[in-house]
Parts: structure tokens; sequence; C-alpha cells
């Protein structure tokens, strides 16, 4: 009997529930079905009403134990019965496509010491789930009820996350089955045949959302459709990838994703700046349990799954959400002495424990925690998340509450303090955390490292929260600059200004110290149990030009900008420009900066210059070299100074996309102006030059020429061209081998047109020392022609 097949149109479908719903048989194909006895009127207008209800609203109706569970089948002819469901033809070449194609099991390999969890690096973590990173290829095998006949059978996979899975919000995925996988994107692709059951390799994006996904197979054949039922047991947990150049959370050093993903015990500090102690503590990141507690978390917050693709984000929802203030968040904060309702935070030694009790609790917050508990279990959450982070100590830490950027000591009129006006403080020491990514919400050279900081202290956009921060953006006072910068600022940097109160109730400024605030800031030390010193991360130098220009700028977006006394001109203006298309790679680069003095007066002008090495990201890689001039300007006068970088000074630093970033800043000494400006260029990398020789035919070989010119007064070893053309030629690579100092290199390559028109060819270069280099050419393929018969 033939079996129909109808379109999406065809059904009466609202919204999810489909207009048939019908359950498959498991008979043998052999048998013939009973005839059914025949039933009274009442019961079988029963049974009808029963089945339409079926049809049109399965979650209204449970199934009974005659119903298939396993598989749902959709778009078959109405009409038959379950016994003709159940006979299925002999399976000849010619019949198969007819039989129906459902999924009878799926095995993700999830096994702790499988090949995928290891290839994933989630082997660590103590529990059987599917655990994957994203932005890397994982497969899974599928065992059908038949063998798949690509020539009239489909197949998709549906991924979902969240209460309210969304396709266009990335939290309900369709991921197709295409031929040949392509990076950074959902897709599904065969990879081997054993009868009926099928390999398949399956890609996700560097920016899916992290979290747990139920995972379902759609089939579609000639017979109808079918989609298997849902089952826990088969949920990919997906988190970020810090091995991914792709995914924002990348970290390029070994040594540093060891440290800084994969450690599950560290050190924290404590006491004073000059009686520093430490204390270990278990993160136990990987503990069975803590993925689920730390899911949980996210859950909890209440935010959409549809952000925590973002580690601003998710981080931030996690600043918030390890502290208990105003969202029932994990650990309630105490600074009383009095802990007699729960835990004194002195007592916990590690994570796991306040994460579980959390969990288990359903969300009852663990009483009770100070500074370093927050940042403890901060640590831990974005280490089992796949989010670098490292746990950091500040000496003499500031706490600003009145967004002043300074910390502000009130005096009366005979210098006593006025206890009820002195709310900003300093503490001993201050626990918060760091954690790596790229911040493509900001200005470039703003990504890295970023502080973030769960201790309820003050509030953000009306939650108890702080961060993430940047720490280039605090270091040079950028405090404009998302989140929480300001804050952060003051932590580290800010001057304590003491204010008296005058006969008229208002207070002038008498005195201040610039080096009371942010010493010593620490954390645990890369591959180590020693204390590293990353006080330099946080600001320049104590009492450098650069830490008190830094420091007056981050003032002026304060509440007390009266606290510096302003220029009493800006007449001094500094720009940076380069010539045509910019410095070329392997040569050495050349701009100018131009100083122009507006005045009738003579100015001097101190000028400190910072050039660095990018990710085209825009976080930090390497500083290559750091300068301070003395400049004088006569008045009126226009100042051009070439700057040059020589190949020398940066050939050892870059990283793809040859990014490089000038940073210049200075002051005005007779004003008292500043000057600040940042400069982002690239060095240019030759294109490769290909040339077809003849006429591109369908079906007739074409040569193709490919030349390039190293630029580097060295060798490129290992030397890898990518050649790929539609229409031209699939993808292949040509391992060519090493390439002398500025030779230059020819060869060709044939390929076969399959496709008639203006066609693209495109090719690149790669090796270790030199990095986008690509060229393309048009290709018009003419049809071939046939002689008359």
């Amino acid at each position: 009997m033939p079996v129909e097949t109808r379109s999406f149109r065809d059904t009466s479908a609202v919204g999810r529930f489909p207009s048939v719903t019908l359950a498959a048989g498991d008979e043998d194909p052999e048998e013939a079905p009973e005839e059914a006895p025949a039933k009274a009127p009442e019961e079988a207008k029963d049974d009808v009403c029963r089945q339409w209800l079926r049809r049109v609203g399965r979650c209204c109706c449970p199934e009974t134990d005659d119903d298939v569970t396993n598989t749902l089948v959709t778009a078959l002819e109405e009409g038959k019965d379950e016994g003709e469901l159940g006979k299925r033809p002999a399976p000849g070449d010619s019949e198969l496509a007819e039989l129906p194609l459902k999924v009878k099991s799926i095995d993700l390999m999830k096994g702790k010491a499988g090949a995928e969890r290891l290839a994933h690096r989630t082997h660590l973590y103590q529990c059987d789930d599917f655990i994957i990173r994203r932005g890397q290829t994982f497969h899974m095998w599928l065992t059908l009820s038949r063998a798949f006949q690509p020539d009239t059978d489909k197949l998709h996979l549906e991924l979902k996350t969240g209460s309210l899975p969304t396709v266009s919000k990335g939290t309900h995925v369709i991921i197709p089955l295409v031929d040949e996988l392509r990076d950074n994107r959902w897709q599904v692709a065969p990879d081997e045949w054993d009868g009926a059951r099928m390999k398949l390799s399956v890609n996700s994006p560097a920016s899916a959302a992290v979290g747990r996904y139920r995972l379902q197979v759609e089939t579609e054949c000639p017979s109808g459709r079918a989609i298997s039922a849902h089952d826990p047991a088969n949920d990919i947990y997906v988190l970020f990838n810090p091995w991914c150049d792709e995914d924002a959370v990348f970290m390029d050093a070994e040594d540093e994703r060891q440290e800084y993903v994969v450690n599950d015990v560290g050190r924290i500090y404590y006491g004073t700046q000059d009686q520093i102690a430490v204390r270990t503590w278990d993160y136990g990141q990987f503990d069975d349990g803590i993925l689920a507690a730390c899911l949980f978390v996210l859950e909890k917050s209440g935010t959409p799954p549809s952000g925590w693709g973002d580690p601003v984000n998710v981080v931030r929802v996690v600043s918030g959400m390890i502290n208990s203030r105003d969202d029932q968040g994990v650990v309630e904060g105490n600074w009383s002495g009095n802990y007699i309702q729960g835990t004194s935070p002195t007592v916990w030694s590690g994570s796991m424990e306040i994460l579980t009790e959390y969990h288990k609790n359903n969300g009852t917050p663990v009483k009770y925690g100070q500074c370093w508990v927050f940042a403890g279990i901060v640590t831990t959450v974005l280490r089992c998340l796949g989010i670098p982070s490292r746990t950091v100590t500040n000496f003499s830490s500031a706490h600003d509450t009145d967004v002043s950027l300074t910390t502000d000591v009130y005096l009366d009129e005979d210098l006593q303090p006025l206890a009820h006006l002195n709310a900003d403080s300093v503490w001993n020491f201050h626990v918060w955390n760091d954690c790596w990514m790229a911040r493509h919400d900001l200005p470039a050279g703003m990504g890295g490292w970023q502080a973030l900081d769960a201790t309820p202290q003050e509030t953000s956009q009306g939650t108890f929260r702080c961060g993430p921060a940047s720490l280039a953006a605090i270091r040079d006072g950028q405090v404009f600059l998302k989140h929480d910068a300001q804050f952060v600022f003051a932590e580290v940097n800010s001057d304590k200004i003491y204010w008296q109160r005058n006969p008229d109730g208002t207070f002038s400024r008498i005195y201040s110290e610039k080096k009371v605030v942010g010493h010593l800031m620490s954390t645990k030390a890369v591959g180590s149990d020693e204390r590293s010193d990353i006080t330099h991360l946080y600001k320049h130098p104590e009492g450098t030009a650069a830490e008190r220009i830094a420091v007056e700028m981050a003032c002026r977006y304060g509440s007390k900008a009266e606290a510096y006394s302003s220029p009493v001109v800006e007449d001094v203006a500094i720009a940076v420009a380069m010539d045509g298309d910019g410095p070329q790679m392997g040569r050495d680069a050349e701009l100018t900066v131009t100083l122009r003095n507006s005045s009738a007066e003579h100015r001097r002008v101190v000028l400190h210059s910072q050039i660095a090495v990018m990710y085209y990201t825009g976080v930090h890689k390497a500083t290559v070299r750091t300068e301070h001039t003395d400049l004088d300007l006569l008045p009126t006068e226009v100042k051009v100074l070439e700057w040059t970088l020589e190949y020398k000074d940066y050939k050892d630093q870059l990283v793809d996309q040859a990014a490089l970033m000038l940073t210049l800043s200075g002051r005005v000494k007779e004003t008292q102006q500043v000057l600040a400006t940042q400069f982002s260029f690239r060095l240019r990398t030759p294109g490769l030059l290909l040339k077809p020789i003849g006429k591109a035919v369908v079906g007739e070989k074409i040569l193709v020429e490919i030349s390039f010119t190293n630029p580097l007064p060295q060798v490129l070893t290992s030397v890898m061209f990518h050649v790929e053309g539609l229409g031209l030629t699939t993808a292949r690579k040509i391992h060519y081998g090493d390439i002398r100092s500025r030779a230059t290199v020819s060869f060709t390559e044939h390929m076969v047109p399959t496709l008639a028109g203006p066609r693209k060819l495109l090719a690149s270069l790669h090796c270790r020392q030199l990095t986008q280099v690509h060229g393309v050419t048009d290709v018009a393929v003419r049809q071939r022609s046939y002689g008359a018969l």
C-alpha cells in the first residue's frame, strides 16, 4: 500500500502540536495483526475522541502501555491501523525506502575515559554525563530501524536548552545533516556506516550558549517522519572552550590553561601588606555534582539561557548569584562576628560543600561567608564552566561608597573626624577574582584579565555584583568603560583625601595621601605554590607620571571631580597617522606623531609611549617597547615626530592578524593638561597571486598557477597552502615545505570544474612565522560543447 507524504502546509498543525501523531508498532513485520474485536458504540466513540486528542495534544492525553513511547511517527497515511503499520515489506532495494526510519538508540560514547571526553578535556569531571566544549567537533552513534538511504532519507538533530527554547534565540538548535562540516556553526555530517548504525560528527559554534541541552533526533523518509523521545541520559552539557581560538575565553598558553582552568586546588592570601598569610582552598570544580550545581546557579538567576553564550553575561550573573543579598544566591555574607545560625566563614576550606548544600536545598543560601569565601566559589564556578579564572587579594583595599573614586575622610573645623560622613574605608585586605576573556563590547585592547567581585559591597544596575571590569581600563583610568571599572579603580588606586568643614557648612580639600591604597596584589603563581604579585596589571608604579595621569583622568568621571585641579587651558593636541595602507610585514613600521601647540606661549610636554602586540579580539598579548620623551613646543608650533618600530623588535611577538597598538599619554607641565590617545594598526601581509592557465570548461582539467613572495628576512617553515573554490575544486591542503627569505615561489595545481558560470578560486597560506596570507581570482567556466550526433 502506498504511503502518503504530507507537507507541513497540508496539516492543520498549530504551534508546537502536530496534527497527526501516530505510534508505529514494534510487531514482527512477518506477522499479521490479530483482528480487533468489535467495540460497543460508546466505546468506539470514546476511542475516536482519544485518538483525536492524541493527535492535537499529546501532552493532554497520556499514552497507554500499547503506545510506542520511544519514537513518535508523524505524517503517515491516515486510515492505516497499527497492524497495517507493522506489515513492513521485505528489505529489497526498491522497497527499502518505504520502510519506516526510526531511531532505536543513541550512543554518545560519554565514558569519562573515552575518546570524546578526552578530546574535549572534560574527562576530569567525575560524572557520567556527556560534557563537551563548544567550538569543537564531537561524535555519536545512531542505531536506526534500517540502513539510512541518503537519496530518500533525511535526518537532523534538535537540541533544546532552558524552559522556553526558541530557534531565534539559539536555545532551540536544529542541526542539519550536511556532506562536510564547516567550522564555527551547528552542523552534523555522517562519518561512518555500519548497516543500520551510523556514526555522526557534530560541530558547534564557539559562541554557543553553555548549559544542558536536551537531544532528540528527527528522521524523515517517504513513509513519514519520526522523532526520538527525549532521554535525560543523552543530555549534552556544553561548556566554554579556552582551547579554541575562536572562543571569547581562549587562552593561548597551555601552562596558564592548566593553572586557571584545570587546577582544582588553590591558595588564597589574607592578612596585611606587612604580614601576608596564605590558606589553601579546594576549588573542586570537577567533583561529582559540582557541574550540576553550577548550572543550577545560572538557572536560579532567572536570566535567559540565550545570553549564556557571552562570557561577559555569564560572569556578571555569577558575580551577583554567589552572594545572597538580593537574589537568594549561594552564600549569605556576615561580618558581625556572630555566626551561631550557621558556619563561621573561617571554617570553610573549599567550595564543594557550599555549592552542594545550596543545590541540595533547592537554592537556600548557605550561612556564612566573607570575601575569600565568595571569591573561592566564583573561581570554582567559572573554572567548572570553562572560563579561566583566579583568586586575587588586594592589600589596603579601598571601599568607595559615593562613586567619587577617592577615599574621603571628613573632618570638622577642629580637625576631628565626622563619623556620620566617613562611609569610605580601607580594608586590610579584600579578595575578588580575575577572569579571562575577550571584550567585544569594549574598544580594542580591553580584553584579557577582567576583575570580578562577588562580595556584596555596592549595587551595580540595581544588583549586588561587580564587574567584569577590564584591568587594562583600570590601569589607565578609563573608568567610563563597563562594567564597574570606577569601583574597582577606587579599590586599587584611589587617593585618600582629607576634607575640612568650613564655617558655612561646605568642605575644602586640605590634604591628600597618594600611596596608601592598593598594595601587593597577590595570586597563586602559575605551576607552583609561590605568590605572584600582579599589582602592575592593575596600576602603574606608584608616584610615576603615568600613575598620576591615570588617577586624575579617572577622577574626572567621579562625583568629586573638583578634588583635582583641572588644567587652566587645553591648548595642546596630539594625533597619530600612517602613510598609505600602513606598514608592511617584514619591514620597519613607521608612523607619524603630531603635536600641535595652539597657544601663544611656550609648552613643555612629558610624553610616554607604549607599543603592544594585540590579538584581533582586542586582548593584549605583549608589550614590545616603552619610551619616555621630553618635548618643547614653541608658540603655535606644530611638531611632527617620526615614530619607528623595527622588525627585530616585533618579529617574535606577533600573533594572528599582526595587530599592534600604540598608546601615547603625557602631560603639559605649564597647564597640567593630560594628553592621551591610542592608535591601532596591523602589519600588511602580501597576497597570493592566482593565475588560471587556459580556458575553464566543465568537466575538463584546468591548471592554476599560484605565486607567493616571502616578505620576511627569515625562512618560512612547514608552509601549507589551502585551495578551494565552489564549482571548481573541493577544499584541499598542499604541504609545500620551507620558503627561503625574500624568495618567490610558484607552482601549479589542476582542477576539474563542475559548475558553469563565474566562479571564484580562493587560496591561503599558513605557517608559524606568517598568517593571514590569501588570494582570490575569478574564473569564468564555460559549459562543455557537444558536437552533433
